[in-house]
């Protein structure tokens, strides 16, 4: 049963980890490894419907990220609106072109050139759902925010996290200036574009790129 105090006048609910022995707790984190490594970022998706309480609820899932001082600096819009989905492209793919053309440095084009990118965007309209993360600069009381990037990314990870293990698929989309994401959906003084994910499921005969990821010893020290 959770029981309440009080500590410096604060409420505080009593926390027990679950407590699962050794074995089970290597099989819940290799069972979880497994999952994700099947991830894959995604740029050909199905028309097919995803309901707007999946979106609601892995929303949910990715504010339960930790956060600055507890104060949850992000907002996140869904989209399904196909008026709002291809203004959104049209703007993008301008960028882009710009960013493909002229922004670009050789070295990273060529480090682009496996991953099959270019500056046009056509999953933009063709996911059911787009989801446009917000970092909040201040709170809308003005208030102050802490760790705003920190924190928000933190929540984005745990969002493509849960678009994943729900069963459907997402790339993570940044198009730089994002300022047009601020103006197309009418944002507050204090909200900053931080991500653009479009959702869905894999279209048929979807290829991904045969990507690797680096081995253990090359990501982790043990001291």
């Amino acid at each position: 049963m959770t029981q309440k105090i009080l500590i410096d006048n604060f409420p505080y609910i009593s926390y027990e980890n679950k407590n699962f022995n050794s074995e089970t707790i290597l099989e819940n984190a290799s069972l979880f490894y497994d999952q994700m490594e099947a991830r894959r970022s995604v740029r050909n998706f199905s028309e097919k419907p995803v309901s707007q309480e999946v979106i609601e609820k892995i929303i949910q899932t990715a504010s339960t990220a930790p956060s600055g001082a507890h104060k949850q600096p992000w907002t996140f819009i869904a989209i399904q609106n196909h008026e709002i989905k291809s203004e959104i492209r049209k703007a993008a793919e301008k960028e882009e072109l710009e960013s493909y053309n002229n922004r670009m440095t050789d070295e990273w084009l060529n480090d682009l050139k496996p991953l099959g990118t270019d500056w046009q965007k056509p999953f933009l309209e063709v996911a059911p759902w787009l989801i446009v993360m917000f970092s909040q600069t201040t709170a809308t009381n003005k208030s102050k925010h802490y760790y705003v990037q920190e924190s928000c990314g933190i929540a984005a990870g745990f969002l493509i996290a849960a678009i994943h293990q729900a069963g459907l698929c997402t790339l993570t989309h940044t198009p730089s200036p994002m300022n047009f994401l601020k103006k197309i959906l009418n944002r507050p003084e204090n909200e900053r574009p931080y991500l653009l994910l479009p959702i869905g499921y894999a279209s048929e005969n979807c290829y991904v790129p045969d990507i690797q990821r680096k081995p253990l010893n090359e990501v982790v020290k043990i001291y």
